[in-house]
């Protein structure tokens, strides 16, 4: 393992222990990622007290399927801070979970299903709480390989949370 992936599995390891004595629930409806943020969490013992279930909807149907209204796709494209909004919001419904993720961007190519819409690297998530939903966009620079993206994404995610987390 690199330098870089064994830094966000220990983040994920703090972060889901974290969780795990705030008795705090989590769920993920990732696209971009396609489920790497689920299974960060899932790597550390006890998860299954905290992860209450988890969406890869890698396609606009997909997210459709799930709750996102198609609305939100159309006006704002799929690569957004509303599109990554309302699946976090559907996720954390889907599964009344305390926390809901929602990921969506091009990592590093321009994707054939959506190509007026995406630029590579620049990728969005949202972070869904009762107390209300914030959303991020980051711009990653070229990466050698998808799961590089992934994790870079997953460090950054890691990292709201927590601050989320500290605020309450």
């Amino acid at each position: 393992m690199q330098e870089t992936e064994i830094r966000i599995r220990a983040a994920y390891e703090r972060l889901t222990k974290l969780l795990i004595r705030k008795k705090l629930t989590v769920t993920t409806m990732e696209s971009a990622t396609a489920g790497q943020i689920a299974s960060l969490i899932t790597d550390t013992e006890g998860s299954s007290a905290v992860l209450r279930g988890a969406f890869v909807t890698y396609c606009n149907e997909a997210k459709i399927m799930q709750g996102v209204p198609a609305e939100v796709i159309e006006k704002y494209t799929v690569y957004s801070e509303e599109t990554a909004a309302a699946m976090a919001e559907a996720c954390r419904a889907a599964y009344q979970a305390d926390l809901g993720i929602g990921v969506t961007g091009t990592m590093g190519n321009t994707d054939p299903a959506n190509p007026e819409a995406s630029e590579p690297g620049e990728v969005y998530f949202a972070l869904s709480m009762k107390s209300g939903t914030r959303t991020y966009h980051i711009s990653l620079p070229p990466k050698e390989n998808r799961l590089a993206y992934k994790l870079a994404v997953a460090g950054e995610v890691a990292d709201k949370v927590f601050e989320v987390l500290d605020g309450n």
